[in-house]
């Protein structure tokens, strides 16, 4: 049975109040199990944490493909957005710093973000395209830091998958510190990245308080 709709003033169709809100809550219920738990949880928990049976659950969303694309909709419009003001900023150096740095703190704010980006990447056509636009976007930028002297000639765009697969890994960390830690990797990644002349302006954060013991109790 299809999901109950009614016909608002313009004519088209439109949820039911009652289905919206199953939708509403469904959709942060899902959110919030794939970032704690990533994107293997199973779909009867994510009908049981919005209250709602898995019929309806599957109603609105006939598979999880359609779940996550639509989850993940605003973090991807926000990696955009991150990537617009990064292009926008008149030093690249500066620009390119910060879309590195803001894109780490997404991935360890949200377990199931890389998850999302690479299984959409492959699975959904329309954020395909979007990611190809995005990629042509990140290279100009690389191309114009370069020339200033600031980043290394021999840095690839296809150094960015290696970025966010080595900050991805942070996840296994204690919950408490994983940001910390995420934000001294990264400064260290930009050093790496950086020229002799970048370098002085890269500042360390100091480190974490979490040691190798720490790793046999960190938080799944």
């Amino acid at each position: 049975m299809s999901e109950p709709t009614q016909i608002d003033a313009a004519g088209s169709p439109r949820l039911r109040s009652d289905a919206a809100a199953n939708r509403r809550r469904i959709l942060a219920a899902a959110k919030e199990l794939f970032s704690e738990r990533g994107l293997d949880v199973p779909m009867n928990a994510i009908a049981r944490r919005a209250g709602v049976g898995a019929a309806t659950l599957f109603r609105r969303f006939p598979d999880r493909r359609s779940l996550v694309a639509e989850v993940f909709a605003r973090q991807i419009d926000q990696c955009e957005s991150v990537l617009a003001q990064a292009v926008a900023d008149p030093d690249p150096w500066r620009g390119f710093c910060r879309f590195i740095a803001e894109i780490a703190r997404m991935q360890i704010a949200d377990r199931g973000f890389t998850e999302a980006f690479l299984s959409t990447q492959r699975t959904d056509a329309a954020v395909g395209d979007r990611r190809r636009g995005a990629e042509a976007e990140f290279a100009d930028l690389v191309d114009r830091a370069k020339q200033t002297g600031m980043l290394r000639d021999d840095f690839v765009v296809g150094d960015l998958a290696m970025v966010l697969l080595a900050n991805s890994g942070l996840g296994a960390a204690v919950k408490e510190h994983r940001m910390g830690l995420s934000q001294r990797l990264v400064a260290y990644l930009l050093f790496a990245f950086g020229t002799e002349a970048a370098r002085s302006q890269i500042t360390l954060p100091p480190p974490n308080r979490m040691g190798i013991v720490d790793l046999y109790t960190a938080e799944s």
